[in-house]
Order: C-alpha cells, then structure tokens, then sequence
C-alpha cells in the first residue's frame, strides 16, 4: 500500500475516512445477464470479498436476481444501465420498447451491438427515456437501487448522455458511478472520457452524491489464471482515497461459453474474489472494503 498522500482531499477523507485510509469496492459488474453471472455474482458476495453488483435490467435472467433480492435485500445492488446488446447468439432490447426509442434499437429490434452504433442514432432523450425505464423496472420488482453506473461505458461516452443520467441520479437521489479524485487508474483507461467529464465532478458532489477517486476496469484484459495474483498485487499499489475494481464474475455452466467468448475470464474473475489469498492481503494491508450504499449514508452526513 502507497502511504504518500496524494495532493489535495481525497473524496474519502470528504467521506470521514483518514487522509491515508486505503477505501475500495469490489464490485462485480453484468448480474442478470445470464444464469451463470448471478451464480458468479452471489458466489462472489456470499463466499468472497465482493460487496457491490450492478444488474443488466433488459437481460433475460433478471427475475432470477430480484427474487434472490426479496431474501438478501442487505446486499449492494445498482442498475447498470444498458444501453448495447453486444453478444452475436444472445440478445435483448430496450424496456422503453422500438416506438419510443428507435435510434437505440437495430435491425433485429435489439440494442445496438457497440457504443459507436449507439453514439451514431441515439438521441439523449431516448437515452434519458430507457434509464427512467429500467430504472421503472427495477422498482416493478421490488429491488433495491444502491447506485446507477454504465454498461461498457456508454453513459460516458458522450457529455450529453452523460448530462442525462446525472438529472436522473440527482433527481431520484442515488449515486452515479463519477470518478474524480486522483483517477490514477481511471486516467490511464480512459482519459478522454476523464477529462470530458471533469466539469461534472464537484456538480454530482454539490447535489448531495458521492464521488469516488478512482475506478479500475482492467481485470476484463487479465489473463484468466492470474486473476487472484493480479488483484493482490493491485491492491497492495492502491492510493489513498476510493477506488472501485470491477469485474464480471461468472459461474460457467455448459451453454455459457456459446453466449460469450469471455467465459474463462469471468470464471477466473470469481475465482480471483473467492480467493483466500485476496482475503488475507485485505486485511494485511489494512484495506477498507465499502459499499454505494455506506457512501450515500456518509454522503447525507457530512455538510454540503
């Protein structure tokens, strides 16, 4: 763990943790997308060290998740709010439906396959229209919204999408997935997409939201059997302040690599949150896991 304090406030010590306080989320990304990713997802939570999961509301296997969150309503669940339908065999489309968001929705009358698609025929209007709708979904079932963040990034792929799911998180008061502390590994995953947004840092915290410090996405490029090694050494290199780590642990069952070449990855990814080894450098390194839902209390807490 890096003990040097990095220049200025981190967005924890806003929070009430210690300048130096090493504060992460574990959080596992794609739930209700198949059968397979809630069995990773609920492996992860209740036999490993993840603490957060964000589900797919226009995927098949969301029934499935929410009747597991009627039993586990604790557990720290957002919407990850999906915009692309990205696998060849295996598709969904928009809940708002083609009449009232057609520039989200392809020829086979699913959402696009890539964020290019979305950028080239959605409006942010219709974007607006499909968040307040998944958002309508998730309420439909009874589910808890700890947060909102955004499948394969779309959300932050252009400021005016971005503005858009900002009113709704405001307006309904659940944290939005924004980094804008150190962004140590945000900046070098995306830094376009980092700078672009800068602006809308202090406007998410000023309207009563949490803001993390940073966030890492690239354990989806690790390979598969370094998985457990890799987060270790991830996490010993952790700056002070709030960094989530994602990832999309999945229990692989026989048609599961027919959906998604990224099964042995997934299946890796859950090995590398159940690991033992993982565990015991949390504690060693004195890290302190946290959830979207202790950071929404926290952030009511401290003065505007």
């Amino acid at each position: 763990m890096l003990t040097a304090t990095l220049q200025g406030q981190t967005f924890a010590e806003r929070l009430g943790w210690s300048p130096q306080q090493v504060v992460v989320i574990l959080h596992v990304d794609d739930v209700g997308m198949s059968h397979s990713s809630n069995l990773g997802a609920i492996q992860s939570i209740e036999q490993g060290v993840a603490n957060s999961w964000a589900v797919m509301m226009p995927c098949p296997w969301v029934s499935e998740i929410a009747q597991y969150l009627m039993e586990h309503p604790q557990v720290d669940s957002g919407l990850h709010l999906t915009l692309t339908s990205e696998w060849k065999p295996y598709r969904w489309g928009p809940l708002a439906g083609k009449p009232k968001v057609p520039g989200l929705v392809d020829y086979e009358g699913c959402l696009w396959s890539s964020v290019a698609q979305v950028l080239a025929s959605a409006s942010a209007e219709e974007i607006e229209i499909e968040i307040r709708a998944q958002i309508d979904r998730a309420k439909s079932l009874g589910m808890p919204i700890t947060h909102l963040d955004s499948h394969m990034g779309t959300l932050f792929a252009h400021p005016d999408y971005f503005e858009r799911y900002a009113k709704v998180g405001i307006e309904h008061q659940i944290p939005i997935l924004v980094a804008g502390g150190h962004l140590t590994h945000a900046r070098k995953e995306n830094g376009e997409a980092v700078e672009r947004l800068k602006p809308w840092v202090e406007k998410v915290w000023d309207a009563g939201l949490p803001v993390i410090d940073d966030l890492h996405t690239a354990s989806y490029s690790w390979p598969a059997n370094e998985k457990p090694q890799r987060l270790r050494d991830l996490l010993k290199s952790l700056h002070p302040g709030i960094t989530e780590i994602l990832f999309h642990a999945s229990e692989p069952s026989d048609i599961f690599p027919l959906i998604t070449g990224s099964s042995a990855s997934r299946k890796g990814d859950l090995e590398a949150l159940i690991s033992n080894q993982v565990r015991q450098t949390l504690t060693s390194e004195d890290i302190v896991l946290t959830t979207w839902k202790e950071l929404a209390r926290r952030r009511k807490e401290v003065k505007p």
